[in-house]
């Protein structure tokens, strides 16, 4: 078991636009994202499921041929395999949720992200 808050986890700075603090268990990782205005997310795809939730600001979805905006308040699932990009709007704040975990973020090896 582990018991854990927000603010007392270090932020994981990935680039100048975007950190991130990272839970996970053995099957599933939740991560807690700042998201400077501009920030984009290139495109990408994964195995995992994921599930966005937006807190504060706005963010622009580009997946399956489609462009959704998704606001505070709002929640985006996105498929396993489904390419996506994402980017920020406005200075946002958002969870993402991941089943299985994302090994790539955990190790270091989403280069994707680190340009």
């Amino acid at each position: 078991m582990q018991l854990l808050t927000w603010e007392s986890m270090q932020k994981e700075v990935v680039n100048d636009k975007l950190s991130r603090r990272l839970v996970n268990g053995e099957k599933v990782m939740v991560a807690q994202l700042f998201l400077a205005k501009g920030c984009v997310v290139p495109t990408h795809q994964h195995e995992s499921e994921q599930i966005s939730m937006i807190v504060e600001g706005a963010l622009k979805f580009e997946l399956e041929g489609r462009e959704v905006i998704v606001r505070a308040g709002q929640v985006l699932v996105i498929p396993s395999q489904a390419p996506h990009r994402a980017e920020a709007l406005e200075d946002s704040r958002a969870f993402d949720l991941f089943s299985p975990i994302r090994r790539d973020w955990l190790d270091g090896t989403d280069t994707y992200l680190r340009k």
